[in-house]
């Protein structure tokens, strides 16, 4: 069994015109939507760039594959990792994005060199922004990947412009897909993640993940819907059913390409929603 939670209040409550939650409990994944899923091939250990939010879905270089649109009426943004490099955040928001998910970092030792100028660069131009870590439960401990991300940009403070920091966990991108952990260890070590971030930073980290990729390698563990925000990938025209334990997403990861760099995101809320998620 997976440590208990500690419930807490939420910071702001989502917009249902976006989702009804009871329908993406219900609505099956449509054909196709993570067709890339088990044929993505491995990464190479030695890419100086790593990996990245979504690499286990595939990054299409099909041109002609359907690119997916945002709800309308909510609040648009993106993220972006060293395969990104130097961006261009003053065109990014003229286009309309408004926040933004930086990779800081990626198991321990693992830094994204562009972080500064992304990261930085983003809040420049006037976006909320928050930075994610890719997990890799193989090589050390959850706690131990937490206080490294942490120290290497992942952190939050209540300035109404941070966005809380997000843990990465899905495929493996070198090697088995639950990193040779059983449900039971891959629940305790998002857990040590969690909890440490928290004591570090006083915020529970969102998690990033796919609904299948939960099921598989956390059993459909269902005890951190309560406390962590819930920032789903699924590339699609609608999010689908969500990972057990969460009633509904706060971001959405809905296309690995379109109009802004890197992946496209959607909140799921309006501005105000988003300005009491980063408080």
């Amino acid at each position: 069994m997976a440590p208990s939670r500690i419930a807490r209040s939420s910071r702001y409550r989502p917009r249902r015109l976006l989702v009804c939650a009871l329908a993406t409990a219900l609505t099956a994944l449509a054909p196709g939507a993570h067709a890339a899923y088990s044929q993505t091939p491995r990464l190479d250990p030695g890419d100086p760039n790593g990996a990245w939010a979504g690499y286990s879905l595939g990054r299409s270089s099909d041109t002609s594959a359907p690119r997916y649109a945002a709800p309308a009426g909510s609040v648009a943004g993106m993220d972006v990792s060293g395969h990104q490099g130097v961006v261009d955040w003053r065109a990014a928001w003229d286009a309309g994005a408004r926040f933004a998910y930086v990779k800081a970092s990626e198991g321990v030792g693992f830094r994204n060199k562009h972080f500064p100028q992304q990261y930085d660069g983003s809040r420049g131009v006037g976006m909320v922004r928050g930075a994610y870590h890719f997990a890799l439960p193989d090589r050390s401990s959850g706690a131990e990947q937490a206080h490294f991300f942490v120290d290497n940009g992942g952190g939050w403070v209540p300035d109404g412009h941070t966005l809380p920091g997000a843990l990465d966990v899905e495929h493996n991108p070198y090697g088995g897909a639950c990193y040779g952990l059983p449900p039971e260890g891959m629940s305790r070590w998002i857990a040590e993640f969690s909890d440490t971030y928290r004591a570090r930073t006083g915020r529970f980290p969102a998690i990033y993940t796919t609904t299948r990729w939960w099921q598989q390698c956390t059993g459909g563990n269902p005890s951190f819907g309560a406390n962590n925000p819930l920032w789903l990938a699924r590339y699609a025209p609608e999010p689908g059913a969500l990972p057990a334990g969460w009633r509904f997403h706060t971001i959405w990861q809905f296309a690995d390409r379109g109009v802004f760099p890197g992946d496209q995101n959607t909140f799921n809320g309006g501005p105000e929603q988003l300005a009491r998620f980063t408080s």
